[in-house]
């Protein structure tokens, strides 16, 4: 049975979010990946959990980068999304996984880009790991029961 799952990416700084897309799909081939775009992260746990509620996916990755602006909103929204994305999960059933990075020091140089794309890339290769293992589990469970 092929693994189905939805991907949520933040266009916020999207040619760096993108690349985690890329490090997920190829570390994780022979899953079917369908990818959606939000406008940013706050956005991510809504249309997470109605992915989630759907049925179709076994989990759902949501992707964003949220960078210190010099106000705090950047603490407040990094730690409001990550806690709606867990209660998705425990409310649905369904795992959600966060691929979000939430640095202190961020500059659109050429250099922090590529640093944190190349960055996005491993991390998304490391939500596919975690996918992977969370789906086989589940289904270990089920197949159990």
């Amino acid at each position: 049975m092929r693994t189905q799952i939805a991907y949520v990416q933040a266009k916020w700084h999207s040619n760096i979010v993108s690349k985690s897309l890329d490090g997920f799909r190829a570390a994780l081939p022979d899953a079917d990946v369908a990818s959606f775009e939000v406008p940013g992260a706050f956005e991510m746990p809504l249309i997470a959990k109605e992915l989630a509620k759907t049925g179709k996916y076994d989990a759902v990755v949501c992707a964003a980068f949220v960078v210190d602006g010099g106000i705090y909103r950047h603490d407040f929204v990094a730690q409001t999304v990550v806690e709606a994305l867990m209660n998705v999960g425990l409310e649905t059933g369904v795992p959600v996984l966060s691929v979000s990075l939430t640095p202190h020091h961020f500059q659109e140089t050429e250099f922090h880009t590529k640093q944190f794309a190349d960055h996005f890339v491993k991390k998304g290769a490391e939500a596919a790991a975690a996918a992977d293992q969370i789906v086989r589990l589940r289904r270990e469970i089920g197949d159990a029961n």
